[in-house]
């Protein structure tokens, strides 16, 4: 089925193109490949990247039932093509202007990212595709958001929403399964738990 990508601010479009179009910061970017090619370069398939700031209420493991973790947007990832391929991605982040570039990256979550991206559009579902960082993780995962038509700055994980941990995934979660969000929340849920008080021997 296809995905239903969402449109990105126009303001964050407009940075990322304004950074392609500049020597300086193309130069100046830790992306070889991006300095080496010949030919047009364009920002294609923005993704919405949200964090997870609470997969649960202090002192709990899991949410309980019926209780959406938080999540927030913080920046619009767009994947910067040369012909039919990803040779980058770009950045971009909300400051007190409005939408400015950030960065551009290359490695393995780019690759990690057009395959989860391959694998979706395999599915029979129809979803809107979105980025979530846990940053205690070091841990990215594929969002696909079951309401095609939400606000794609907005939402939580929903129970019919599918997370593709990316590679290079923490140990113990595999990347590249596709995973519903009541299997996989409760696992991130557990490691970012605070480890148990020892008791001292009396």
């Amino acid at each position: 089925m296809p995905l239903h990508v969402p449109p990105a601010p126009a303001p964050a479009l407009r940075s990322v193109l304004a950074a392609l179009g500049s020597p300086t910061a193309v130069r100046e970017a830790r992306t070889p490949a991006l300095r080496s090619v010949q030919g047009p370069l364009s920002p294609e398939f923005p993704l919405p990247l949200h964090v997870l700031d609470q997969v649960a209420p202090k002192g709990r493991a899991v949410p309980p039932a019926g209780r959406a973790p938080r999540t927030r947007l913080v920046g619009w990832r767009f994947l910067i093509r040369s012909g039919d391929r990803a040779v980058a991605a770009a950045d971009t982040m909300l400051t007190a202007d409005g939408w400015a570039f950030s960065r551009f990256f290359e490695g393995p979550y780019l690759a990690s990212t057009e395959r989860a991206l391959r694998q979706a559009e395999t599915l029979g579902t129809s979803y809107q595709p979105r980025l979530l960082s846990v940053p205690e993780l070091y841990m990215i995962t594929l969002w696909l958001h079951s309401d095609t038509e939400a606000d794609a700055s907005e939402g939580s994980p929903l129970p019919a929403d599918i997370l593709v941990p990316l590679a290079p995934a923490p140990p113990g979660i595999a990347a590249h399964r596709p995973h519903g969000v009541a299997e996989l929340l409760p696992m991130i849920g557990l490691r970012l738990a605070p480890a148990p008080l020892l008791r001292t021997p009396a």
